[in-house]
This record gives C-alpha cells, structure tokens and sequence, in this order.
C-alpha cells in the first residue's frame, strides 16, 4: 500500500484522518502562511493547502501527502486563531448573531507522479446570539484558544451555532473527509476495499 502522509502538525486534522482507518504518518510541513497581497481567503487556504504538500514531498518521495488548511471569514475579514482567553471572549461577541465562512483548503499530491488534486470546501456557521457570561463560561471550559473563530464544534462549540451548513461537517473540523476519501479513490486507495 501507498503511504499516506498527513502534512500537518493538528491534532485535530490527525484525529478525523484516524476515522477513516488508513495507516499514515504525520509531518509537520513548516512553512510560511502569510496571506499575500491581494489574495482572496479561498486562494490562500487552496495555496496553504497545495504548499504544504509539496514541501512534505520534498522528504517523501513515493507517498500520498494530504496537506490543508482553514481559514474563517467574517465581513470580508479573515480570523486568526485567538491566542489569548480575552481575544477568544472578543471574536465570539463579534461573532454572536452573524454568520462565519469557514473555508478549508485541501489537496491530495501523490509524490510519485507529481499528481495534485485539490479544492476549497466551504462551510457557513450561523452563530446564535450569546450572552456575555456564554462567551465567558464557554471559554474557559473549552480553552479554544488555537482554534479560528474561537470555538471547537467537535465538542462544546456545538452550542454556540443556530446552525451549519455544508456538504461535509468535518470541514469544520480541519479536515473534509469527504473530499478525501474521493481524492484518495482517484489514487486506488479505498477505505472500504
């Protein structure tokens, strides 16, 4: 079999491609995601997704390397990852009513043949409306602190939404499985075979 590489560094991304049962590997692909001039949000996660890859590939010659990435948008703006327990408080009373944009870049490059398949995945999240002690109590039970839009919906984030939409709730997560498991059986790898 093919080996697979996780070209990524998130525990969250390595715990959704663990669903699918496939042995991989993970490799933290160290690179710069500086958002250039000019660049739309869905060009720079496709382009952090691609780049990625492509530099795990560097050092693996003859695997399946997925690379991704994510970013959320809200009026035009793209969220970066709170870092700080009062950052996350003022992103989610921002976010509270609204809807977000989440868009995670993916790609499938097979290091062999040079062969990249990739795609933007968006998934929109409506907030419901928070109260200020929701917002507290909420981020210092879940600590979303390296987390886009200052929330884990795999987990207690979930009672922060009115709703999401999407083809693929994984998307969410970091990772659309979706998408991969049909990019994955584009390159022979099944995981139901």
């Amino acid at each position: 079999m093919t080996t697979l590489i996780l070209a990524s560094s998130s525990p969250y991304r390595r715990q959704l491609l663990e669903k699918l049962g496939l042995p991989f590997q993970t490799v933290s692909p160290e690179v710069d995601e500086t958002r250039k001039v000019n660049e739309t949000p869905s060009e720079l996660v496709e382009r952090l997704a691609r780049l990625k890859a492509r530099t795990v590939a560097t050092s693996h010659p003859n695997a399946l390397i997925i690379g991704s990435d994510q970013v959320a948008v809200y009026a035009g703006d793209v969220l970066g990852k709170p870092h700080t327990e009062s950052a996350a408080r003022s992103q989610l009373a921002q976010l509270s009513g609204h809807i977000v944009t989440f868009l995670t870049g993916l790609c499938v490059l097979n290091s062999t043949s040079a062969v990249e398949q990739a795609e933007v995945v968006v998934t929109p999240v409506e907030f419901r409306e928070l109260t200020e002690t929701e917002i507290y109590q909420y981020v210092a039970r879940e600590q979303p602190l390296d987390c886009a839009g200052a929330f884990k919906s795999e987990s207690l984030g979930i009672a922060l939404f009115a709703s999401i939409g999407g083809s693929d709730p994984n998307a969410l997560v970091g990772l659309p499985l979706i998408s991969l498991c049909r990019m994955l059986r584009t390159e022979n790898v099944t995981v139901l075979g």
